[in-house]
């Protein structure tokens, strides 16, 4: 049975963090992905504040395996009174290997199995959303086929979310390699038209997935085409998050490869232009660059000040 479209979800409120706003309205959360080797609050925290965070992401399992971690209660807990206390928004991102089109069915059946695990170790957490990204139709297999895999696989994790406080399922479009399912925002359509438009469906946007897939942020008017487009696609509210990279590579290149912000093809200006269009309003900014926490630091800051605008 088809499930009602989600009309106009609200957009993600603003829970800024009192520290870094000394109690001021933050339009968008800004942050990073934060390591948690040791613990989500033992490690995860302190790196956390010590970027200037206002929301975080993280890994509950290894990236790269299927292993599903059950998590350490004291850690949880701890990570999830210290967000609620700071206003700081986290996020979950599933493992890389998770792919709903794959051919192979022992794939399939462990990205089922790992992306539940992301969804209930997100809930356990207080995070506010699970990433996972869109997948490919491996094996030569039609596109068609490919989605309704996706349908099959997908719909029953997303008809579990009942909870109030259970996270979104936000899909994040790739930078076009191989067979990918979703990587243009074109693709959203038939991707979230095979998922009924949950309404615990959203979308998480790579800003160097997108120019990578051939969305070029620098030319005029690039950043409010491309937003344009996914809200239109999508729906208005389905975009909750923005991994916030700049690209080592030139638009349409097809390769996943970040930089720091201001330091690749894209340039610092087109991120002042996505942090103030209307389609982001309340939605976090999180950095998956390089150069460790100075380099996080040095992200934030400059995503916080082109927040702000023109002087």
């Amino acid at each position: 049975m088809r499930r009602p479209p989600c009309q106009n979800p609200a957009a993600p409120s603003s829970s800024p963090s009192p520290a870094a706003s000394g109690g001021a309205a933050v339009r968008n959360p800004t942050g990073g992905h934060i390591p948690v080797a040791g613990g989500l609050a033992t490690t995860g925290l302190p790196y956390a504040r010590a970027i200037g965070a206002e929301a975080v992401q993280v890994f509950v399992a290894n990236p790269r395996g299927w292993a599903t971690p059950p998590g350490r209660p004291a850690e949880d807990e701890a990570f999830r009174a210290a967000c609620a206390a700071e206003g700081l928004r986290a996020y979950v991102h599933a493992p890389y290997l998770i792919n709903p089109g794959s051919h192979d069915p022992l794939t399939a059946e462990r990205s089922v199995v790992s992306l539940r695990h992301s969804l209930r170790r997100a809930r356990a957490i207080g995070a506010s959303g699970v990433v996972v990204h869109t997948g490919s139709a491996t094996g030569g297999r039609p596109r068609e086929v490919a989605l309704a895999q996706v349908r099959r696989l997908l719909l029953p994790l997303l008809d579990e979310l009942t909870h109030p406080d259970d996270p979104w399922l936000l899909l994040e479009p790739t930078a076009g390699q191989g067979a990918s399912l979703c990587s243009l925002m074109a693709d959203l359509g038939p991707y979230t038209e095979a998922l009924d438009r949950h309404p615990r469906l959203g979308v998480c946007l790579d800003t160097c997935h997108a120019f990578a897939a051939g969305h070029d942020l620098t030319a005029p008017g690039g950043v409010a085409a491309l937003l344009d487009e996914l809200v239109r696609v999508a729906g208005p509210g389905r975009l909750r998050l923005v991994h916030a990279n700049d690209s080592l590579d030139v638009s349409g290149a097809r390769k996943d490869r970040h930089r720091n912000i201001g330091a690749g093809h894209i340039g610092a200006a087109p991120f002042g232009d996505l942090l103030r269009h209307p389609a982001t309003e309340g939605v976090p900014f999180v950095v998956e660059t390089p150069g460790g926490l100075d380099g996080h630091a040095a992200d934030v800051a400059l995503l916080k000040e082109l927040g702000r605008g023109p002087a």
